[in-house]
């Protein structure tokens, strides 16, 4: 089956179902994939940028570390 298909599948099953639990947990699911697949977006986005400044030198030392954490 198609995506298309399959939405359109789901599309009739979510409109004819009537159990407010299952409905909410449909929609829990869906919400969930798309935030994960957002957060997954982020991280990798940071981890391309952190390869880049460590790539051009923009690091710190140990001990430039811990003078910020400390102030």
């Amino acid at each position: 089956m198609t995506s298309l298909g399959i939405k359109a599948e789901l599309q009739q099953m979510i409109a004819l179902e009537t159990d407010v639990n299952l409905l909410n947990t449909v929609y829990e699911i869906l919400s969930k994939a798309s935030t994960d697949l957002l957060l997954k977006e982020k991280l990798v986005e940071q981890a391309l940028k952190s390869e880049e400044d460590i790539k051009a030198g923009r690091v710190f030392t140990r001990e430039q570390v811990l003078q910020r954490i400390m102030r």
